[in-house]
């Protein structure tokens, strides 16, 4: 009982091979564990810019037919960025390995 509440409370000296154990622990926590097992990882924007054109995330597009892609995506744009961007074409990018929509890459008019 003595020893795990010396544990708990952080009562070894530095440099003593307890507390060597308790920091390889700690750092074998923080490389080990997944990411998925941490479910507060911040939300990118909903839209954001990236080289060449803009990234939409699927929710913001999901229920618009095919031919109101561009118009629903130039709409999303400009009052993200408060722009009067002219978008071209808005293209579906899908997860290779499990075929899911991942977002749409809108594409401005030059």
């Amino acid at each position: 009982m003595n020893a795990l509440k010396r544990f708990v409370l952080w009562d070894y000296k530095r440099a003593s091979w307890q507390y060597d154990v308790m920091v390889a622990l700690i750092v074998v926590f923080i490389f080990a564990t997944p990411r998925s097992f941490f479910s507060d990882q911040p939300k990118p924007a909903s839209v954001a810019m990236v080289r060449g054109g803009y990234w939409i995330e699927p929710q913001q597009l999901s229920g618009v037919p095919e031919p109101q892609l561009p118009s629903r995506a130039a709409a999303l744009i400009n009052s993200r960025y408060k722009v009067r961007a002219e978008i071209l074409s808005v293209e579906p990018i899908y997860d290779e390995e499990a075929k899911e929509l991942k977002g749409y890459l809108a594409f401005p008019k030059p």
